[in-house]
């Protein structure tokens, strides 16, 4: 449809205004519990916390133009939140407290910068758990009387939570349930009195109950929490008169003493009003129990006595006291009664008094024996205590002075008067020995008394000895030494024995006996022990004794001591050589050793000392003191220079040797010796020679030698044909004759046989090397351990015959270089083949013998 021009006009201009025209910005109304829009009907716990974004400002602009957004509140009120312009965010700023402040107003505003929209909102605070109860009208004090009845109620409690809801709902509790007498209402807070429990005004005047007030909890930052307060209620208790009188002081003693004059006071009795907080008037009264003695004061509850002690029949009174209160209104009210002991006293005035059989006495006296048994009473004292006095002032301990623990006093407390006992306590300690005389003090003292009145009596026990004691040695052994060369009936020593017991008790008898006191006697009063008249004593056959001593008393109590008798050795033995004459062979550079025996028992008495005397014919040996070694000079060293010495020219020397003992006065003897001498080539030469040169100084010796042979040879057949015969007679067998075919020994050629010599003679040489025996100062060398003398050697056989098993092999005695005697007081033994005193005969056959081998030397 086509316009006309006003009509486009008209259009024109429409456009044109609405071109120009802008709308205002608004906010979104999201409703109920939406936390974005325009706060609409917002609502906020008060326990949120402050900085924490609460809500959030939406709105739009019809434009479409950028919006901001502000929040303002009254001048007069706090800014309790700010909010972001751009974004709208509104953030809590102040701490919320919906009891104080439970609405907010506040005015939001909207802008699209030409145009601004405000509008005015409430922001509802809502409630949170976060008040306690609290008690109103304190303190709580209220005043009960004493006889309320149970179960009624005294208080009224009441406190006030300002939170809603459940936490602020209020319930009681009593914090100590179980000990107080008060209940309270768990809902109206009303304080009662327990059924079955009553109040006491003098029991407790003041109750003090503690309530606590709780909260029905609630949610406070996210938990449940429940709050709770207390207080405590002051119950003071009113006194009402429902007590009788209470006397104070009980029990009540009285004492009237011989001196007190009528009309004194004995004692005062006080009461009080049982009801103490309101007290009636007293009055005191005497009931009965004084018999006209005794009379009390009705106010102030003084008692008085009314006669002189004389006129008091009794020593004891038991009165009764009454005391009545009076009311208000001036009548008699509650009773009490109390009984009153009054004691009537001696004055202390006399003092413990000792009595015997004939009246006061301070001394006895009684002998009896020492040891009586355990708990003997002593019935030879007739002691009586007394003290004269009442009461109290006769009461007193009794108790000895003197050694303790030996007697014991019996009774140990008496009152007024006792007949004394003392019995033994400690028998050992009644000793005579110890004590002739025992002394006591018998002390009587006051128990309970000031003045503490005492007297004494001596007792004195003479103590009579019995045989109670043992015969005692001073030592429990003694040691004596004597010369053995003392003569019989000589004085060993003294033993003595004391016994304390007196007259024919304490004397003593010595006596001697065991297997050593054959030898000694003792003087049965003295103790002195000697030896016998006829007893010879010998330190080298015994030189020590011991036997027992006994010390007894007439009735056969002893005591024993042991007596060890050393005899002292004596100088009474000369050295003794084996033989005054004897022989023996020296080989060059070997010495030979004489040999002496003192047989004292001690030294210096047994050590002896050796000296050569004489010589011949000229001395060419030194000798060993000590030892008895003999020896070449060191300046001879051949048998050459010997020879050249000798007038004869042989080699024989005689010797004279004396051996000393070291003793006082010393003793000496003398031996003579016959010494050969030779070198270990001429004893090399032949294996004969040994045996030859022992021949040659005893030709016995060589005679049974050969006879031993002989008769060895003899038996030995014998014994081997008796053995045959009964074999083959056993066998009842003619054995063949069997043939020993021996083969004839080949003469050996000369040097075979020169060989063999050198052999023999080098074995022969060795075998005659003297053997030192080992150093054994001034001791006899023929012990039980030293070996037997050699024996006689058997002849030697063909050279390289062949072994025969029937023959024992050939052996070169050794001669021993050593000259000792026998050990004394043995058996003899019979005498070697090989003794030493041969030695001269040896070396005399030995050179006969190499001659004859020098003369057949072309035979070889």
């Amino acid at each position: 449809m086509r316009r006309g021009p006003q009509a486009a006009l008209v259009l024109g201009l429409l456009h044109l205004c609405l071109a120009q025209a802008n709308f205002a910005p608004h906010f979104f109304d999201n409703g109920v519990g939406s936390t974005n829009g325009n706060m609409a009907l917002f609502s906020l716990p008060e326990d949120t916390p402050v900085g924490s974004h609460v809500y959030t400002l939406n709105g739009t602009d019809p434009e479409g133009d950028p919006v901001s957004y502000h929040i303002s509140f009254d001048p007069s009120t706090r800014s309790i939140f700010s909010v972001d312009p751009n974004f709208g965010n509104i953030t809590l700023v102040e701490e919320l407290d919906r009891e104080r402040e439970d609405e907010i107003e506040a005015i939001i505003s909207i802008s699209d910068g030409l145009n601004l929209v405000a509008e005015k909102v409430v922001v509802l605070v809502t409630d949170a758990n976060d008040e306690a109860p609290k008690f109103i009208q304190e303190p709580y004090v209220v005043l009960v009387p004493e006889d309320t009845p149970a179960g009624s109620s005294v208080f009224k409690v009441h406190a006030v939570d300002k939170d809603t809801g459940s936490g602020g709902s209020v319930t009681y509790f009593l914090q100590n349930m179980q000990s107080s007498k008060f209940a309270v209402d768990h809902h109206s807070g009303v304080l009662r009195l327990r059924p079955g429990t009553t109040l006491d005004y003098e029991k407790a005047r003041s109750h003090f109950v503690t309530v606590v007030a709780k909260d029905g909890g609630g949610r406070l930052q996210g938990a449940d929490v429940v709050f709770s307060t207390t207080t405590t209620v002051t119950v003071n208790v009113e006194d009402v008169q429902d007590t009788a009188p209470i006397f104070v002081g009980t029990p009540y003693y009285g004492y009237v003493y011989e001196d007190t004059i009528p009309g004194s006071d004995v004692l005062t009795v006080v009461a009080m009003d049982g009801d103490r907080g309101k007290p009636n008037r007293i009055l005191y009264s005497l009931m009965n129990g004084s018999d006209g003695a005794f009379e009390i004061n009705e106010t102030s509850g003084a008692i008085l006595v009314t006669q002189s002690s004389a006129q008091l029949q009794r020593e004891v009174y038991e009165l009764h006291v009454q005391v009545t209160e009076v009311s208000s209104a001036g009548s008699p009210a509650a009773q009490a009664m109390v009984p009153v002991t009054i004691r009537i006293v001696d004055l202390n005035n006399h003092p413990p008094t000792f009595y015997g059989e004939s009246g006061p006495q301070n001394r006895f006296e009684l002998s009896m024996y020492e040891h009586p048994p355990q708990g003997e009473i002593l019935r030879g004292l007739k002691i009586t205590v007394n003290d004269s006095d009442q009461g109290a002032n006769a009461k007193f301990n009794l108790r000895l002075v003197g050694p303790g623990g030996i007697f014991r006093v019996v009774p140990q407390t008496v009152l007024n008067e006792a007949q004394v006992t003392i019995i033994v306590e400690n028998s050992a300690a009644i000793d005579f020995e110890k004590f002739k005389v025992l002394t006591f003090k018998l002390l009587a003292i006051e128990v309970h008394t000031p003045e503490k009145f005492s007297s004494t009596a001596d007792v004195v026990i003479q103590l009579l000895d019995t045989n109670d004691n043992v015969p005692k040695f001073t030592s429990h052994y003694y040691i004596a030494r004597i010369p053995e060369n003392a003569p019989g009936g000589s004085n060993v020593v003294a033993v003595t024995a004391v016994d304390p017991d007196t007259g024919p008790w304490g004397e003593v008898k010595y006596t001697i006996y065991g297997s050593g006191a054959d030898l000694f006697l003792i003087h049965p009063s003295t103790g002195a022990i000697y030896t016998q008249p006829w007893a010879s004593l010998d330190a080298e056959a015994t030189a020590r004794y011991n036997f027992y001593v006994k010390a007894e008393d007439m009735e056969g109590r002893y005591s024993l001591a042991e007596v060890f008798v050393t005899l002292l050795d004596v100088n009474d033995h000369y050295p003794q050589f084996g033989k005054s004459n004897q022989e023996t062979t020296m080989v060059l550079g070997t010495p030979v050793k004489i040999q002496a025996t003192d047989h004292d028992a001690e030294e210096p008495n047994n050590l002896v000392d050796y000296s050569i005397t004489r010589a011949e014919p000229v001395n060419v040996f030194d000798i060993d003191a000590h030892t008895g070694e003999i020896r070449l000079k060191n300046s001879i060293r051949s048998l050459d220079a010997l020879h050249n010495i000798t007038p004869n020219g042989d080699y024989t020397w005689s010797l004279e040797v004396q051996a000393k003992d070291r003793g006082s006065p010393s003793f000496s003897s003398t031996a003579f010796l016959k010494i050969d001498i030779t070198d270990t080539e001429m004893l090399s030469r032949s294996p004969v020679d040994a045996f030859l040169m022992q021949a040659k100084h005893n030709p016995m010796k060589a005679a049974g030698v050969l006879a031993g042979i002989v008769a060895i040879t003899v038996a030995s057949t014998v014994l081997i044909s008796t053995a045959t015969f009964w074999r083959n007679k056993r066998s009842n067998k003619v054995l063949p004759v069997r043939r020993v075919l021996r083969k004839r020994p080949i003469p050996s050629p000369r040097t075979v046989y020169i060989e063999w010599l050198k052999f023999n003679r080098t074995k022969a040489a060795t075998k005659f090397v003297l053997r030192e025996d080992p150093p054994n100062e001034n001791c006899n060398n023929n012990s039980l351990g030293s070996p037997p003398p050699p024996s006689a050697p058997a002849p030697p056989p063909p050279p390289r015959m062949a072994p025969s098993t029937a023959a024992a092999p050939w052996t070169v005695p050794t001669v021993s270089g050593s000259l000792t005697p026998p050990q004394p007081r043995r058996p003899p033994k019979p005498k070697a083949l090989g003794s030493p005193t041969q030695s001269a005969l040896v070396s005399e056959l030995r050179q006969k013998f190499e001659k004859k081998i020098v003369a057949n030397k072309s035979y070889f």
